[in-house]
Order: structure tokens, then sequence, then C-alpha cells
């Protein structure tokens, strides 16, 4: 008897606020293997433990995995534990009956309830009270529940997706997460890799966000040079997407490039040690590895001067006692900044409207 067919993602699919899936996924093998897990897991319902930093997408790859399942998936009802008080997270999830506690007026069907049939999402699930995670352990283990001040068992239908930006073992070993209710969870752990794992993607990602900011601000930036290019492929990116996201809607709206480079290096430290992260796990070139570590610190110390001297260029060449030539030439990393700017890829094309003063619009999230 033959196995069922692998089934594909199709953008098709997806709600229109999502974006491409190309850029979703990109194009490194790591972002390839996990498309080919949410393919794979998407049309059962097994419970899916999504894990990552924050900021690397992994609320769109849920959205996905709900999509995926078409009209008859149900509702996707997410929680997101942190935001909601301790003391009230268990009515939100499970409900109360009339006259369960003063104020409860009415019945009140809780989170678990509306996502009978559909996706239950539990958003940076490590912030669970160990009690509340008692109560989830049971409706995973026979899909059954109570009401707060109930007495009537109910059973339901649903496909639990939990994100956790941490590591949840960790919070095992320390006693504030259940080790019973990690094993119920994560029938299928999915990692998201942060951005600095993935630095290939980020000229197709910045492409994306430039199209989606400059039509929701109705603006028309300059193009990125090369440079500015090389400059984000080469930052760790701590905030990840999002970060990403921020600096490129900010670029848009201010169109000054310098400023976005210094946003990248205002954030390195100059007291950086150059060799703190050198994997001498393998043979390294000492010349290469050299190399590297002169133009990082000779990086850091033109955009400090260019800070100084307000973004004047030619002030700058004078202060550093170079040539405004060979300054153009460093911060192009080669040639002189108008042989970059010829190079560099096209303006996005928009409405022409000359005003920075539109209201967005929403478009098509990472993240």
């Amino acid at each position: 008897m033959g196995t069922m067919p692998q089934q594909h993602f199709s953008d098709d699919q997806m709600p229109d606020d999502m974006p491409p899936l190309k850029i979703v996924f990109g194009s490194t093998p790591e972002m390839v293997s996990i498309r080919q897990k949410l393919e794979s897991v998407a049309p059962t319902e097994i419970p899916v433990l999504i894990q990552g930093e924050s900021g690397t997408g992994k609320e769109v790859c849920v959205r996905m995995m709900h999509a995926f399942r078409g009209k008859t998936g149900g509702q996707l009802v997410k929680v997101s534990c942190p935001a909601i008080p301790q003391s009230l997270l268990e009515t939100e999830l499970f409900g109360y009956e009339k006259g369960a506690f003063t104020g409860a007026n009415s019945t009140k069907r809780g989170r678990v309830e509306q996502a009978d049939g559909g996706t239950l999402f539990l958003d940076e699930v490590g912030s669970l009270d160990v009690t509340v995670q008692s109560k989830l352990l049971q409706l995973l283990q026979d899909g059954t529940f109570m009401r707060v001040g109930g007495h009537d068992t109910r059973s339901i239908r649903t496909r639990l997706v939990t994100v956790a930006n941490g590591n949840l073992q960790d919070q095992v070993r320390d006693g504030s997460f259940r080790l019973d209710f990690l094993y119920r969870i994560n029938a299928m752990t999915i990692d998201i890799p942060p951005l600095r794992r993935r630095l290939g993607d980020i000229p197709e990602i910045v492409d994306y966000l430039l199209e989606q900011h400059a039509h929701a601000f109705r603006i028309s930036p300059p193009p990125l040079s090369r440079s500015a290019m090389r400059w984000m492929q080469q930052y760790q990116w701590p905030g990840n997407i999002r970060q990403l996201d921020n600096l490129v809607r900010s670029y848009v709206l201010l169109g000054d490039e310098e400023r976005l480079i210094a946003e990248l290096s205002h954030e390195e430290t100059d007291e950086r040690d150059p060799i703190a992260n050198l994997d001498v796990s393998e043979p390294i070139s000492l010349k290469q590895v050299t190399r590297r570590a002169t133009h990082n610190l000779e990086r850091q110390i033109i955009m400090r001067v260019l800070r100084a001297n307000s973004w004047n260029r030619q002030k700058t060449a004078k202060w550093l006692k170079i040539s405004y030539r060979s300054l153009l030439y460093k911060l192009n990393d080669k040639g002189s900044e108008q042989d970059a700017d010829k190079k560099a890829p096209s303006p996005v094309t928009v409405s022409k409207v000359p005003s920075r003063s539109g209201t967005p619009t929403a478009g098509p999230r990472l993240l």
C-alpha cells in the first residue's frame, strides 16, 4: 500500500495579510527543513511546540499551519499567556459558570471552547502557572475539561500549538514547568533559527519590507546601496526580523542611508574582543581573521567620527587625515560612492505621492 503524497504550502492557501512563502522561508537549508516539517505536521492534530528567539516569526508559522487546514480547520484562537494575569488565566482559558464567583453574572465560554474544531495557540507558554499547566494536561490527555465553578465534564477536539521564546527544558530543571506537560505539548518541536543564522535571506527580506512600507506610507525611498546591504548581512540582529522590520520602516520614512548604517554600528561595542566568538574547533586562517578584525575596527572608528561630525563626510575625512575619495571607498568597501549607486538596485516604485504624512495601511506581516 503506497504512502500519502507529501502536501505543500501554497500562497493561494494563505491569508492576504501573510507574506509570500519565499519571503518567510528563504533559501537557507535550515529554513527549507523547517518548511518541510511544518508542511508534514500541519494537516494533523498532534500538538506542536515552536521555539525561537523573540522576533523570528514564530506566530507566522502558527498561522500558516492553521491556514493549511482550510475552511474545515475551525478558528485560530490565540492566548497571549503573559498578557493575562495568572489569577484570571484559568477563567480566560476554561470559562466559568454563572455564580462561580462574585461578579460572574452569566456563563462564559473560555478560549478552549472557542477553539473547538480549530487551533488553540498558546503564546509564550513558559509563563503559564503550574496549576493551569495541570488542567491543560488533562485536556491533552483525554480532551475534557470543566469550566470554573462547573460540575459537568465537557469534551472538545482542538489542535494545540504552543510557542516559547526560550528553552522549556531549563524551566523544567528549575521547577517552573511540568515535565509531563512538556512531553504532551512537544509531539513535534520546531526550532526557528535567529536571523543571524540566515543572513543570506536578508536581501530578499529587505526588498519585500521596502516595498511594503513604501506602499503603506506612499513614499518612494532612495535605493539602498550594496554597501548598506553588506552592513545588514554582517550585523548580528539581536532583535531578529522584528528589528530588521523597524529599521527598514525608519529608512523608508527618513530616506537616510547613513543613519541606517549608524543604527547598526551604534550597537556594536567598540571594546568587543575581536576573537570572543572565534571558532577554534577546526583550523583557521590567521590572515583572514586578522584582516576581518582590522576591517571591523576601522569601520567602527569611521562611524564614530561620522557621528561626531554630524554625518559630514568631508569633515570626517579631514579628521581621519585621509582623502575624501578614500573615505567614500571605505564606506562602500570598494569603488566610489557614485559607482556603488550605479550598481545599486532600482528604487521601489509606488504611488507618486510626495507627502510623507500618509496613514500606513495594513500589509502582510513577517511576525
